[in-house]
């Protein structure tokens, strides 16, 4: 699982992106894919059991549960 990190306040917000940026660009193509399959099974598991996004009708329609 991904690892959260807190920043502090003090520190510019530009030294925080050009740190993300660097571990972004660093990893490999199928690391970005598997953190992407990461972050759809954390999606359902915060979501009750149920994927955000399901198929309606002939395409992927992206949108909130009404209940």
């Amino acid at each position: 699982m991904g690892r959260l990190k807190l920043y502090d306040t003090s520190i510019p917000r530009e030294t925080i992106v050009e740190e993300r940026e660097s571990v972004y660009l660093s990893r490999t193509s199928e690391q970005h894919f598997f953190n992407v399959l990461q972050l759809n099974r954390i999606s359902v598991v915060m979501n009750g059991g149920r994927p955000l996004k399901s198929p309606e009708g002939k395409g992927l329609v992206i949108s909130k549960p009404t209940a």
